[in-house]
């Protein structure tokens, strides 16, 4: 499922003194199957832009297409929008409710009206899918780490089989492991599931390891987009709008500085391991 936006705008409370500009003509498209970073600082306009895409608030001007149909031209569709596009809010495990994990997951699935037979089969492929074994099944979810909570949480949305996963800031609040455990996740739902996935996050390190495209957010409209070797060689103009690039990549442009022979578009932790290995050599020679 292709998604096109066209001539997006946003304004919160027009015509008031609290009248606010979150979204500023902006057009995007985003292929199936595209694994898109969405970043920006605080107030950019991210959060505005991706409730847009799952049709939880309408455009004050501009369209959102998906696949060529105006998601809101017929107001009765956009349950089966919400299916289609699964959206996981930060903190998604405060909408934790069931009294099992099972019984969580499968609330999505069981208010579409599938089968028990189709119900018990999305649960177990999305619980499987985000890495929890049956052993949790019946537990509570909240007796669970943070990190497993926050898996149980995206499996809720990925067992009513959406087509595109958009997923906020899903490490938040996260300890190390619980973060680490998240990233392969979600890394290997898309490379498993072949799914559209957007994620929205601060950490440049995660953007740069997970995503094949960048799309930054400024002042209500998409100031950039490229690959993350495109987008993060522009570290100056991140810089301006209040972002940055990888920590990584200030390391080796400080080597370069230092006269040491390494690159400069260095961004993920693999690529300054290659790299730092082909200096040692070198030196070593």
């Amino acid at each position: 499922m292709s998604i096109k936006i066209n001539h997006l705008t946003h304004i919160y409370n027009p015509g008031t003194a609290f009248e606010k500009k979150a979204l500023d003509d902006v057009s995007l498209e985003i292929p199936k199957g595209q694994f898109v970073g969405l970043i920006g600082h605080t107030g950019s306009g991210k959060s505005t832009l991706i409730q847009h895409l799952n049709g939880i608030i309408s455009p004050t001007s501009g369209e959102i297409l998906l696949d060529g149909e105006n998601i809101h031209k017929d107001k009765a569709k956009l349950k089966e929008v919400r299916r289609r596009i699964g959206l996981a809010f930060q903190y998604p495990e405060y909408q934790l409710f069931e009294m099992t994990v099972y019984k969580d997951v499968a609330f999505g699935p069981t208010n579409m009206g599938l089968s028990p037979e189709e119900i018990h089969e999305s649960v177990i492929s999305a619980l499987q899918t985000v890495g929890l074994s049956e052993e949790v099944y019946e537990k509570s979810p909240f007796e669970l780490s943070g990190g497993q909570k926050r898996r149980v949480a995206i499996a809720g949305v990925l067992a009513m089989n959406p087509e595109v996963l958009i997923l906020d800031e899903p490490t938040a609040g996260l300890d190390p492991r619980g973060r680490d455990e998240i990233l392969q996740a979600i890394k290997e739902l898309h490379e498993k599931r072949g799914i559209t996935v957007i994620l929205v996050s601060h950490s440049m390190e995660d953007v740069a390891k997970l995503v094949d495209r960048i799309i930054v957010m400024h002042r209500g409209k998409a100031a950039m987009e490229g690959t993350p070797r495109e987008i993060f060689s522009h570290v100056e103009d991140l810089e301006k709008m209040g972002l940055a690039a990888p920590q990584v990549s200030y390391v080796f442009a400080e080597l370069k500085k230092r006269s040491f022979d390494v690159p400069t578009d260095v961004y993920t932790i693999e690529e300054a391991k290659e790299a730092l290995l082909k200096l040692i050599k070198q030196v070593k020679a």
